[in-house]
């Protein structure tokens, strides 16, 4: 009776471990994750039945007694693992050591792989499925650079936009001031102290053609820029092409000559030289030297800037020179290049002010060529417009301080000397005589007669205030001059007091 107990106290002790063997493969079962135990010694003790549909295999493919070895030659067998891995798997259950790795299923799925040591010796090892993760995770990273990439270019676009906006306002003012310039000297010097802020990262010279347009003249410098007196059209590859040159020495490209000749420049390795031009016609040379520590993306940029600026010179040379050629025709005699009666009478009124202000004196000269009426008679009238041009010749060479001569008209000449006293005025009124007598003036074969001039001379203020008193006084002094002989200097006498 005691033995039957015994048996059922067994059997009772049996059901329950079978009963608790059901429940763990019951919880086993229900998980979404495949779940593989291997013993001690690597050998399959348990997995659920999840295991199958996650590593996509048959039930005969693992089973409790199937070794780690067997399950994972078999998975590199299926293209799964490579070799690497597999080697690199059994390394770390070697070492009894956490660690996890994804495989690529052939379905295309991907499938996650961890594996920890349990306590009592062997490993639980979990399969999950990642797909959709690993493809959240894909497209979370794609978007992530998608919006980086659109964030930049947009950042670069708003730099882009910025600095289109700050060259704007640079030309901008540029022009603003050269539209102001009264003169090409001026303009010049304006450009000078400008482009050291529209291309700061650069050393440049500006060359205008001399009247003869033999050479260039250099007209204005910037960044300490050792400038040329003088080059000449053939010594740059730009006026022989005719359009804008860089040279690169990185690239095959040739020196200017110019740039060879130039003092303090050693080793040129980038510069631009960009024709000036006005109307159609070359003027002159913008030279453009970039420092070699600019980035390669800078010196583009301050390249296309400086052919910007280039332009924007050339339109503001072309407009003084328009101006400067109206203003010629408007207030200067075509036939001497004297300024005419208009002009004259205009300066005479503006310096009378100011020599009433500053309390100065001011001279003037009128004189006529002698017995001109009988010259073109005599000779012709293009010989007396060679009398008229030789005149116009002499006075330029003489008054070019300051002094201001004019044709009044017909063979009339008038002179204008600012801060000049009587005394000097009559000394002037004596050395322009004495100049014209010796004028020899050729035309045709030979040698035209002797020309001579009367001059009178009155001064402010003691022949008066006004321009006309001056004028008349002046002219009363040369109607002087003709009375006692011609071919003389003399002072009007009538003074303001009387």
């Amino acid at each position: 009776m005691a033995a039957t107990k015994s048996k059922t106290k067994t059997l009772t002790k049996w059901d329950e471990d079978v009963a608790e063997t059901d429940l763990t493969m019951d919880v086993l079962n229900s998980m979404e994750q495949g779940i593989l135990v291997w013993s001690d010694g690597g050998v399959c003790r348990m997995h659920n039945q999840r295991i199958l549909s996650m590593l996509e295999l048959s039930p005969e493919a693992i089973y409790p007694g199937i070794t780690r070895t067997e399950f994972l030659e078999a998975a590199a067998a299926r293209g799964e693992l490579d070799k690497e891995a597999v080697e690199t798997a059994q390394a770390r259950f070697a070492r009894r050591a956490p660690f996890s790795f994804d495989r690529k299923m052939p379905s295309g799925r991907t499938v996650t792989t961890n594996a920890r040591p349990l306590r009592g010796g062997g490993f639980v090892v979990t399969f999950s499925d990642v797909s959709e993760t690993r493809r959240n995770a894909d497209d979370l990273a794609k978007a992530k650079a998608k919006a980086e990439a659109a964030e930049l270019k947009a950042l670069k676009t708003l730099a882009a936009e910025q600095a289109w906006r700050n060259e704007a306002r640079l030309l901008s003012d540029l022009d603003e001031w050269l539209q102001c310039c009264k003169s090409l000297s001026e303009l010049f010097e304006i450009l000078g102290s400008f482009m050291t802020k529209l291309l700061p990262e650069t050393e440049g010279e500006l060359y205008i053609y001399s009247n003869s347009r033999d050479v260039l003249d250099g007209a204005c410098a910037w960044s300490g820029s050792q400038m040329h007196d003088h080059i000449l059209p053939d010594s740059c590859w730009a006026l022989r092409r005719g359009r804008h040159y860089h040279y690169n020495a990185q690239e095959v490209s040739f020196s200017c000559d110019h740039v060879k000749e130039q003092s303090g420049v050693q080793d040129v390795e980038n510069y631009l030289c960009i024709p000036i031009i006005a109307h159609g016609d070359t003027v002159g040379l913008m030279h453009v030297r970039f420092s070699s520590e600019t980035s390669a993306n800078m010196n583009e940029s301050a390249r296309r800037f400086a052919l910007q600026c280039g332009e924007h010179i050339s339109l503001a040379i072309a407009n003084v020179r328009l101006r400067d050629e109206l203003h010629d025709q408007s207030t200067r005699d075509p036939l001497t290049g004297l300024y005419n009666r208009r002009f004259f009478l205009e300066a005479l009124r503006n310096e009378l002010s100011m020599a009433e202000r500053r309390k100065q004196k001011v001279g003037i000269l009128s004189f006529d060529a002698d017995k001109f009426k009988a010259f073109n008679d005599n000779h012709g009238h293009d010989a007396g417009d060679m009398v008229l041009r030789a005149i116009g010749e002499k006075l330029n060479e003489l008054f070019c301080n300051g002094q201001i001569p004019c044709r009044f008209g017909g063979e009339e000449f008038t002179v204008l000397l600012p801060g000049t006293d009587l005394e000097q005025a009559k000394v002037a009124g004596e050395a322009l005589r004495a100049a014209v007598e010796e004028v020899k003036i050729r035309y045709g074969s030979g040698l035209l007669p002797r020309v001579t001039i009367s001059v009178g001379v009155s001064s402010y203020p003691e022949h008066g205030i006004l321009p006309q008193d001056l004028l008349n006084a002046a002219d009363g002094a040369l109607y002087a001059a003709k009375d006692a002989g011609r071919n003389c200097v003399r002072v009007a006498s009538n003074s303001h007091e009387e």
